[in-house]
């Protein structure tokens, strides 16, 4: 494996070190059959919706203080990405031509200006710290059941194009079935996707809504008009979906072709008892006949970049078993890896620990649990996303806090998309790396043609290197800032001499095979 050396001296430093308070692990150690992996999803879902994880009302000072103060605890806990709730009814938290102003970024009026743009900040702030940031939209809900028409802006298209809307129990929904609302949302995302440097474009499982007893949705006069060639009117829904899903993948890749798809469906497709192919489970409600999402054929023609089922019940509860759910969503992902690969990431209940009647969530150990399981050598899963932002920093029994020391207590690499574009990239072309008061400045220079999207900086002690593959060794990951890029490593302790071996990735995950190497005292 060739590398690029370069010598450097250094002078004294004397560094206060962040020491990890180990108490929980000797109490509650969780299985050490398991070694961390180098590569693994760790997101946490920031819903803006109702405000449940964002409080509105900030001024452009106050928001950047929450951004900046979020993430830093975040990336302390070593999670690498967010999804950020940016479209939750019909709205944006970000100046659109398409969809007006979010109230639940200023507390007021939907389509109020707050007078800065949140969702740039987010993505800003999260690429300083090396995270991803995974741009979260609820397609169809204009509405919540509090609101009604008149309370969205003007030129809301729930007002300027009423016969787009359809009314379901006390909340309104753009109809599935219209062309034009698909297209409209298509153009949405375009416009999403062109104007910000997000990492994914994600949606969960808000598809049509969840069925409300003795009472049908209201979309008879569309399936007439558009549904010709289907004999039942589920089949039509379904196929609604699975257009748009599949309009989305092709526009977003059409912009940005690195940019993800990935969506968070419920976390049963079907039951054993009404399909042979299904999950044994009893669940009340499922994908494919309530909410007509058919997730099979998204996965199956691979129309999304990855898949994050909400598995939000305990290993123990006997209608939804969480590993046996966890088997049933791997064993999809893997019947089709071949014909188009899908990444498969799990939704953990977060906000259920230590708050529900299932007693299993009064253990602070089920979580966690649930991440070794995800873990195991015989699931596809690829790492988790954490509901929510709220309840991770409440840290009820203690949880968090566990998975934060002994789960993710080392750095973790974002799986990337490897079949988008599988071309290597190649090293900086030079690494310079100085000591300062406030640590080891590494800067990282790439003249490179192709730039890479971002950095893997690997520390070892010594003059030697060691292996590139124990997260262990990871300091960091920075994204590529035009060429130029500066870190400074604020753990690298003054009497220690060190190697740093830097390495490029691609904007679809590939790593270079090659990196360049920095080594102290020579």
């Amino acid at each position: 494996m060739k590398r690029k050396h370069s010598k450097w001296k250094f002078v004294s430093l004397v560094l206060i070190i962040f020491i990890l308070c180990l108490s929980t692990v000797a109490v509650n150690p969780v299985s050490a059959s398991t070694e961390q992996p180098k590569t693994e999803m760790r997101a946490v879902w920031i819903s803006t919706v109702l405000n449940i994880d964002m409080k509105a009302g900030m001024t452009k000072e106050q928001y950047i203080t929450w951004v900046r103060q979020t993430l830093d605890k975040l990336k302390a806990s070593k999670l690498n990405t967010v999804i950020y709730q940016v479209r939750p009814t019909n709205d944006a938290m970000y100046p659109s031509k398409l969809a007006p102003w979010s109230s639940y970024i200023t507390g007021k009026k939907q389509g109020t200006n707050p007078g800065y743009d949140p969702l740039a900040i987010m993505v800003e702030e999260a690429h300083r710290r090396g995270m991803e940031l995974h741009a979260w939209m609820n397609p169809y809900r204009v509405t919540m059941p509090s609101q009604k028409l008149s309370d969205l802006a003007s030129n809301n298209v729930a007002r300027t194009n009423p016969g787009w809307v359809v009314k379901y129990g006390k909340q309104y929904y753009l109809n599935p079935g219209l062309p034009e609302v698909q297209n409209y949302l298509v153009e949405t995302v375009k416009e999403l996707v062109a104007n910000y440097d997000i990492d994914a474009v994600h949606m969960d499982d808000y598809f049509y809504p969840y069925k409300i007893a003795k009472e049908a949705f209201p979309d008879q006069s569309a399936y007439k008009k558009y549904g010709g060639s289907f004999k039942k009117v589920e089949d039509w829904r379904r196929d609604n979906v699975n257009q748009l899903v599949k309009k989305l993948y092709i526009a977003i890749k059409e912009t940005k072709p690195h940019v993800q798809f990935g969506i968070s469906p419920f976390g049963v497709w079907r039951n054993k008892s009404v399909d042979k192919t299904g999950s044994d489970t009893k669940a009340g409600v499922n994908n494919y006949d309530d909410l007509y999402a058919d997730v099979r054929t998204w996965i199956k023609n691979g129309t999304i970049d990855y898949i994050a089922p909400q598995i939000y019940w305990s290993r123990t509860l006997s209608v939804a078993k969480y590993g046996t759910l966890l088997d049933w969503w791997s064993h999809e992902v893997q019947t089709y890896t071949k014909t188009h690969p899908v990444h498969l990431y799990i939704g953990l209940a977060d906000y259920k620990v230590g708050n529900d009647s299932d007693a299993a969530w009064k253990n602070k150990m089920e979580l966690p649990n649930q991440i070794l399981a995800n873990r195991s050598e015989k699931t596809a899963a690829m790492g988790q996303m954490h509901f929510s932002l709220k309840s991770m920093e409440s840290n009820k029994l203690g949880y968090a806090t566990i998975v934060n020391q002994q789960l993710y207590n080392y750095t973790a690499l974002t799986p990337g998309t490897v079949w988008d574009n599988t071309t290597a990239p190649a090293e900086p072309t030079f690494v310079q790396v100085t000591k300062e008061a406030s640590g080891r400045k590494i800067e990282i220079i790439d003249e490179n043609a192709i730039q890479p999207r971002k950095y893997v900086i690997y520390r070892f002690v010594g003059n030697s290197e060691g292996s590139y593959d124990n997260p262990k060794n990871i300091v960091d990951v920075v994204y590529n800032m035009n060429g130029i890029t500066a870190f400074v490593d604020k753990t690298a302790l003054a009497k220690h001499s060190y190697t740093y071996g830097i390495t490029a990735i691609s904007a679809t995950g590939v790593e270079s095979k090659n990196a360049f190497v920095v080594k102290e005292g020579k």
